[in-house]
């Protein structure tokens, strides 16, 4: 499959154009903003987006924002593909940055809480509470929230705290009484993590659905926190600090150890953001960004509530008594295949098996290792772990497998970020059931979605796999589009048990002839693969080319794309997140089309189409990595081939195709950088991809319990009957 070829005498690139990274990512902010904005969307799922969106920027400025300011401070001025220097671009994100911000709050000032309102569910800030429930919200904070209270003074006898990342903060201004002492004084309350930040009002005039902010209810009654004092003001904060781990893994002697370490260190990494109530005087603010040692521009002014994350608290809460407020419940359909316990390796030993979650249960996967931890002819269980859910039912099964007496071996990824502390827990928790755990490779993450069972059939061994695009994270599951695949394809299974040996032994240059494995063959495999296609559009024959994946930035794959563009090859890429090619300019990308879809589920899967003119079919994959440099060559990575003749009709003919179709909340993506709605003929109707999957696998699971139903009401085969006994 990965024959070797010259290389196509292709067009040379005599221009070019980026779009920037992160520039493009405050894009794909902006297209889930316009989810919350979109009447179209649930009332309480728009909630949801806008603090998404919130949620998004968190882990933005944490990371790459940092990133960012720690260049501008050591001086480096070198510019990236897209001619921008650290400087500059830092400058246009906190301009676009500050414009998403202050349409997300107009978001919700003007059109989500007066909706709400009107179907009785009131966020309510505390100036607007009626009499009953001020009294109500009185007692609430004499009783549960002063005791835990711990106001901070700052003057020359008390130096400025430390403040966490993340944490919520007031801010407040007093006067001395004293004549003689005039000057102001600045004091800090932190809001304690164990109180819910939206507070439930239970007085008779509420409404069933009336919150009110944690924080405000604290503003309305700091004054009585410094007694003598006079109060000029109270004002929400937050910051976001440096997030990034920086390990040296080849100095590290205990990678658990050293990690643990960094993220104790990340609470005090510098300033990055601060976020607080927009009318904050600004003398006070200058102090406070003093303190902090914050420039004024990393400042955002917020007109209503800080942390709109907080959100996600009530949400779902809120929505058991107003379902029509949400998305219409979809269960997940059960295939026929593993709808009966027990039968997982005579299924698939059949023909390999394709789910598309969250359209298909994510059930069988963690039932195959389950039923692989108790099954007796079962010998040896292999495991990558990236992300998992803090209940996992994988690591369960593993551990349950392990006490059986399985050889169970997990690749546990401790740099899984922002899931470090989770997966160091994890890691722990498996060596102590006696599960052989191994961090994989230095310098690299493990980031493959792998499962390899190795089982003992009729005097031989016999490979069962599953490779997935996404995490071994039933939570996840619910809400990320990924595909997972069974198989016992020996093509496929011996070069995933070699995946597993280079993890957990020695191997500079492990050969793939099957799997596309980064960082070993899939950046150059994926480079000729694209270059073939474009010798072929040259030589006149068909060529071309279908990605879906989440992020394309890599220059030299750009590049090629380029090429193959002016060679003529037909390419289109449905890019979930940041794309830095620029697509529709004449001579250069005229045969590049870019589409996004954001919506109900996040689009997480990854499939690459190549049509392969001259062979004896189209190329076809699935797996677990995105078009970046850090998935090339920083990342242990597997992309799988689909030969499977049913999963690959089903592929081509139906999920490709409709990935294509979508006009309902698919945006285009044009040479000026804008993500506009795909054009549509007024007389073609609205398709939304993932609402077609949705009632694809619901009219799945209908027939499936008709055919169930059919099974049981045929009659039973009747016994022969036993001969009569002659009477003595």
């Amino acid at each position: 499959m990965t024959r070797k070829a010259s290389r196509p005498a292709v067009p040379t690139l005599e221009k070019v154009a980026y779009f920037n990274r992160e520039l493009s990512w405050l894009a794909f902010n902006r297209r889930v903003l316009e989810l919350a904005q979109n009447s179209r969307v649930p009332l309480l799922e728009r909630l949801r987006f806008l603090a998404i969106v919130s949620s998004n920027l968190d882990e933005f400025f944490e990371i790459r924002v940092a990133g960012l300011a720690q260049q501008v401070d050591s001086g480096v001025v070198e510019v990236g593909m897209d001619g921008l220097g650290p400087k500059e671009l830092l400058r246009r994100i906190h301009y676009i940055a500050g414009a998403l911000v202050a349409d997300q709050y107009q978001c919700w000032k003007e059109q989500l809480q007066p909706a709400l309102h009107e179907n009785g569910i009131s966020f309510k800030d505390e100036d607007e509470l009626a009499k009953s429930e001020q009294n109500w919200t009185e007692n609430y904070y004499h009783e549960h929230v002063y005791p835990v209270l711990t106001p901070m003074a700052i003057d020359p006898s008390h130096p400025f705290p430390q403040l966490t990342n993340k944490a919520l903060y007031i801010l407040l201004s007093l006067d001395n009484p004293n004549p003689e002492r005039k000057e102001k004084m600045m004091a800090i309350v932190p809001v304690p993590r164990v109180l819910p930040r939206l507070v439930r009002v239970d007085a008779a005039s509420a409404d069933k659905n009336t919150y009110v902010f944690l924080s405000g209810i604290i503003r309305k009654f700091a004054h009585g926190m410094f007694p003598g004092y006079k109060l000029n003001g109270a004002w929400p904060f937050r910051i976001t600090r440096n997030s990034d781990l920086y390990i040296d893994e080849e100095e590290a002697e205990n990678l658990i150890v050293k990690i643990e370490e960094e993220l104790h260190r990340l609470r005090r990494g510098a300033a990055t953001r601060l976020e607080i109530r927009g009318d904050v005087d600004d003398a006070v603010l200058a102090q406070l960004l003093k303190a902090i040692n914050l420039p004024e521009e990393y400042v955002f002014r917020v007109n209503g509530p800080v942390n709109l994350m907080r959100f996600f608290d009530v949400i779902d809460d809120v929505g058991k008594g107003c379902p029509h407020l949400l998305f219409t419940p979809a269960p997940p359909r059960m295939p026929p295949e593993f709808a009966e316990p027990g039968k997982f390796f005579s299924e698939i030993a059949k023909h390999d098996v394709l789910l598309h979650h969250p359209y298909e249960s994510f059930n069988p996967v963690v039932n195959f290792i389950l039923e692989a931890g108790r099954d007796p002819q079962v010998f040896a269980i292999k495991q990558t772990l990236y992300r998992t859910s803090g209940d996992s039912p994988v690591v369960d099964a593993l551990i349950q497998a392990s006490r059986n007496g399985k050889q169970v071996t997990a690749l546990v990824e401790l740099k899984a970020r922002f899931d470090e502390a989770n997966n160091i827990h994890w890691a722990r928790q498996l060596e102590e059931e006696g599960v052989h755990v191994v961090y994989g490779l230095v310098g690299l993450k493990t980031h493959c979605k792998c499962c390899l069972i190795v089982r003992r059939e009729k005097g031989s061994l016999r490979r069962y796999a599953h490779l997935g695009t996404g995490n071994y994270n039933p939570k996840t599951a619910r809400v990320y589009t990924d595909f997972s695949m069974f198989t016992t394809d020996p093509r496929l299974t011996k070069e995933v048990a070699d995946v597993f040996n280079a993890l957990t032994g020695f191997a500079l240059k492990p050969k793939f002839e099957q799997l596309l494995v980064a960082p070993f063959n899939l950046h150059s495999q994926l480079q000729e693969k694209i270059l073939r296609e474009a010798s072929n559009a040259l030589a006149g024959k068909p060529a071309k080319i279908v990605a879906k994946i989440n992020s394309v930035v890599d220059q030299e794959t750009m590049d090629n794309l380029y090429r193959a563009s002016q060679a003529g090859v037909k390419i289109h890429l449905v890019v979930r997140g940041i794309c830095g090619l620029v697509p529709g300019l004449r001579g250069l990308s005229e045969n590049i089309r870019v589409t996004s879809i954001v919506g109900r589920f996040l689009e997480h899967s990854r499939i690459y189409y190549f049509e392969n003119a001259g062979g004896p079919q189209p190329e076809l994959f699935l797996g677990s990595a995105d078009w970046m440099p850090r998935n090339f060559y920083r990342r242990i990575e597997v992309v799988y081939p689909v030969y499977d003749v049913r999963l690959r009709k089903r592929l081509l003919d139906d999920v490709l195709p409709a990935y294509l179709r979508d006009n309902a909340f698919a945006t285009e993506l044009h040479s000026n950088g804008a993500y506009l709605p795909v054009v549509r003929d007024e007389k073609e109707p609205l398709f939304s991809v993932q609402e077609y999957f949705l009632e694809q696998a619901a009219g799945w699971a209908a027939e499936d319990a008709k055919e169930a139903a059919k099974a049981l009401k045929k009659p039973a085969l009747r016994p022969e009957p036993a001969p009569l006994r002659k009477r003595k």
